[in-house]
């Protein structure tokens, strides 16, 4: 019989940064429907999050912060510890990238990228999860422990594919998927391997959790040259990477240590 305490994160006080987003909304909804107590981090509350707050009044807390300014996740800590305690699970899902609908400085060739794009993509994909480690993993290495899961992207593991953008070139566009939303995730991989060794002795376990595109209504010619390369034959529903978070933060994956988790319909298996 299945142990079922094993995925039990009832008791798990869980920071989530980027909780406004598509993805952060998710991880958090799935965190206070398992019981979780639950903090929302992000530059400003969504509406999903107000609804958080009027439907788990007593487990939901929104923190206004920003991830690239450390006082402001200091703040954000004091918060919490005088009302909880010591966060035990940090989900570093805040992240930006340049859409295909961004200036064409950004898309266009990779030696003309803007350096204040790469900036401003390297503070909050890299920089913030640093400094969110180092606030709320650091609390948690003087106490009794937790997990921290870092999301990536396939982006991070393989180059993006440039021939999913063939449809803007051949209406006289020039356009190249950006350099540095890859290169932040990449790092991401080893901030956890980094960390996970640094922190084991402390019982603070750290895990990359590698994800594929998820579904936002993208452009139709992009959905169609992205579901043609995946093996599953379609982007993955914001639903569909809860189970993973879970595992990462529950005593199911207690021997996991700077791993990288891959959920990816099968993209960096070809």
């Amino acid at each position: 019989m299945l142990n079922q305490t094993l995925f039990d994160v009832s008791k798990e006080i869980v920071v989530v940064t980027g909780a406004s987003g598509q993805l952060g909304a998710e991880y958090t909804k799935t965190f206070l429907e398992c019981g979780a107590t639950v903090v929302g981090i992000d530059l400003k509350q969504s509406e999903v999050c107000i609804q958080f707050s009027e439907q788990f009044p007593s487990n939901f807390l929104f923190c206004e912060a920003d991830v690239t300014r450390k006082i402001t996740l200091e703040n954000a800590l004091q918060h919490i510890q005088s009302k909880w305690g010591v966060p035990t699970v940090l989900v570093n899902n805040a992240a930006i990238d340049s859409p295909p609908s961004a200036p064409l400085e950004e898309n266009g060739p990779f030696e003309d990228y803007p350096e204040a794009s790469w900036d401003k993509v390297m503070n909050v994909n890299l920089k913030g999860a640093h400094l969110c480690c180092q606030v709320f993993g650091g609390a948690m290495a003087e106490h009794a422990g937790g997990s921290i899961i870092n999301v990536a992207s396939i982006y991070g593991v393989v180059s993006p594919d440039q021939s999913l953008y063939e449809y803007r070139r051949e209406r006289g566009e020039v356009f190249s998927k950006p350099v540095a939303y890859a290169v932040s995730k990449s790092g991401l991989l080893n901030l956890s391997r980094y960390l996970a060794v640094y922190w084991a002795k402390k019982n603070v376990r750290v895990n990359t959790l590698t994800i594929a595109g998820v579904f936002n209504q993208q452009d139709e010619h992009f959905l169609e040259a992205y579901c043609g390369r995946i093996p599953v034959g379609r982007m993955a529903n914001s639903s569909e990477y809860n189970g993973a978070v879970l595992f990462l933060a529950s005593k199911a994956s207690q021997y996991m240590i700077g791993s990288n988790l891959v959920i990816d319909g099968g993209w960096t298996a070809i």
